[in-house]
């Protein structure tokens, strides 16, 4: 239950009826009405802005409204057993006993606690690394931010596909497979590899020779052309499984891969370019050279162009390149019509730092291929900085001019890198220092979340006790201390902090919201060290069974914001 909505709800039904006797004019469907947690030293559970957004707009002193409404809320919300205004009209609210006892009853008995119960359909296409090699660290971030949001929208109920999107077609697959070619007749001829442009120099490619020529011991890789075909698929075959391992290792699994081969050989590009013509979103022109860009290769050439400037973008888009074949993008355009025709209710891309100017072009095609029926929402990972020992982390020579993911595996566990990649908005440049995760401190994020969990396990195993064992709360015998009610106001906002991460893709505020929940839980623990009122065990017995309930509902938060996050939690530390 979020008791956010809940009560707000509760509020415009009253506003709606009293708007005569409060002599409101314009209440505007209560737009910009919000109902918060209030700052800490207020000592309170709810605070709405209510009385100021409706004095702003009827004229009426916001204070002078507020005292009204104090008065017909308290009177017709049960729940309500304190009012208090503060600053310039805020409505600071006080649950009732009775409301706090039925609210942890109810969210301890429902697993599930936060879940928006939607039921939408989504495909989330992430990573989607060129098949070329491993992958390297900023894949990472873009790997566990599609990993993560698909189980956010799994735990909201939604049925998610999570795709990836295979380029297995173009120079720069021929590029890999003549590197690959040529580090096999190195290794079978002892020809040296050249120093050429767009060649992969990275020691990997020697990996996939080696593995193609033991499994082809008879072959004859002299002839490039004549074994190009072949080689393609073993080199991308092998490439893709580098791939699927540094996932897995990471924690993630997609349940479809798309090959660009694939859609080209379906004849899928004239296909989806004959249905934007029909709809007369192409036409045939010219376009201005590129900004900011050199004119030295361009040419003025008569081309199909996409009206994509109908959609929102700044510039209309070539689907043709010079020599009248296909761009990347009218590819990419086809892959989409495939996306559309799926009859997803959402689309997502989840897309690196280098593609934010691909993104108006591409939600611009998804627009016009779907009459506007369908919103491809674009998200942009930013780079990740690896440090260690306070400096910058070296790439390995093994993968080349880039950093792996195995670079990162080999160093910090798979929990560290999922909790820590999701630590910054997305859309924000991301240092991780090996040193910091490592620690065992409130320092580290990872670390301090777990041994929450740990502590409330060791807590259990002490009383033998299990978790969500029945708790006997009652109005009469039951009273919360203040760092009881802290930790309460902070569990009952895990559902507001889901619908804000799930509306906006903002996956940091769970790993926000989590270590500040354990933060509260460490500090009632330390208190108890400290003074022996807040000790939880006494004698070997729980001191209060309000303590229970305290313990059951950060567990029971925390389990379910690590299982969205992919992160273990260990009973034990």
């Amino acid at each position: 239950m979020n008791i956010f909505n809940h009560h707000l709800s509760e509020i415009k039904k009253i506003i709606i009826s009293e708007k005569n006797s409060l002599k409101l004019e314009d209440i505007d469907n209560l737009k910009g009405v919000n109902l918060e947690t209030p700052p800490e030293q207020f000592n309170f559970d709810l605070s709405c802005n209510i009385a100021m957004v409706l004095g702003k707009k009827n004229k009426i002193n916001p204070k002078t409204l507020a005292l009204k409404l104090k008065d017909i809320f308290l009177a017709k919300i049960i729940n309500f057993s304190e009012i208090n205004i503060a600053g310039p009209g805020f409505l600071n609210i006080k649950l009732s006993k009775s409301a706090l006892i039925n609210n942890i009853k109810s969210i301890l008995n429902n697993k599930v606690y936060g879940s928006n119960k939607s039921s939408e359909t989504y495909n989330i296409e992430f990573v989607s690394a060129n098949p070329t090699g491993p992958m390297h660290v900023g894949h990472c971030r873009g790997a566990i931010y599609g990993d993560v949001l698909a189980n956010l929208l799994i735990f909201n109920g939604n049925k998610v596909t999570k795709e990836y999107y295979v380029n297995d077609y173009g120079e720069q697959i021929k590029s890999f497979v003549e590197s690959v070619h040529l580090r096999i007749i190195e290794i079978k001829y002892k020809k040296k590899f050249p120093t050429k442009e767009n060649l992969y120099p990275g020691l990997y490619i020697k990996d996939i020779a080696e593995k193609i020529i033991k499994e082809n011991k008879n072959l004859d890789f002299k002839d490039f052309e004549k074994n190009f075909q072949f080689l393609k698929e073993q080199s991308l075959m092998a490439s893709m499984d580098m791939i699927k391992r540094d996932l897995k290792l990471l924690g993630i699994s997609h349940d479809n891969f798309s090959s660009e081969t694939d859609i080209v050989n379906k004849d899928l590009v004239n296909k989806a370019v004959n249905k934007l013509k029909e709809k007369q979103f192409v036409e045939e022109g010219f376009l201005e050279p590129p900004k900011r860009e050199s004119n030295d290769n361009w040419k003025k050439v008569k081309r199909l162009i996409f009206k994509s400037t109908l959609f929102g973008d700044d510039t209309d888009r070539a689907l043709q390149k010079n020599d009248g074949s296909w761009t990347y993008f009218a590819n990419d355009v086809a892959y989409h019509m495939d996306k559309v025709s799926r009859n997803y209710k959402n689309l997502i891309n989840v897309l690196g730092a280098d593609h934010i100017g691909y993104i108006k072009r591409i939600t611009a095609a998804v627009s016009a291929l779907s009459e506007k029926k369908i919103t491809l929402n674009c998200k942009v990972c930013q780079l990740v900085k690896l440090y260690k020992n306070g400096e910058p982390f070296k790439m390995s020579k093994r993968a080349g001019d880039f950093i792996s993911a195995q670079d990162l595996l080999n160093e910090v566990e798979k929990d560290q890198i999922r909790f820590m990649m999701l630590n910054r908005s997305n859309d924000v440049e991301l240092d991780f220092d090996f040193d910091k995760v490592k620690e065992k401190t409130k320092d580290n994020p990872v670390f301090y979340v777990q041994y929450a969990y740990a502590r409330i396990n060791s807590l259990l195993r002490t009383l033998n006790l299990n978790f969500f064992d029945k708790i006997n709360l009652s109005e009469s015998n039951t009273n919360f201390n203040e760092i009881e009610k802290k930790i309460i106001r902070k569990v009952f906002e895990w559902p507001k902090i889901i619908e804000s991460s799930s509306r906006k893709f903002d996956l940091h505020k769970i790993t926000f919201y989590l270590y500040e929940l354990s933060t509260l839980f460490h500090a009632y623990w330390s208190k108890g060290n400290e003074d022996k009122n807040y000790k939880f065990i006494e004698n070997e017995q729980i001191k209060r069974k309000e303590i229970l309930s305290i313990i059951n509902l950060v567990a029971l938060v925390i389990k379910n914001g690590m299982r969205i996050l992919g992160v273990s939690l260990p009973k034990k530390m």
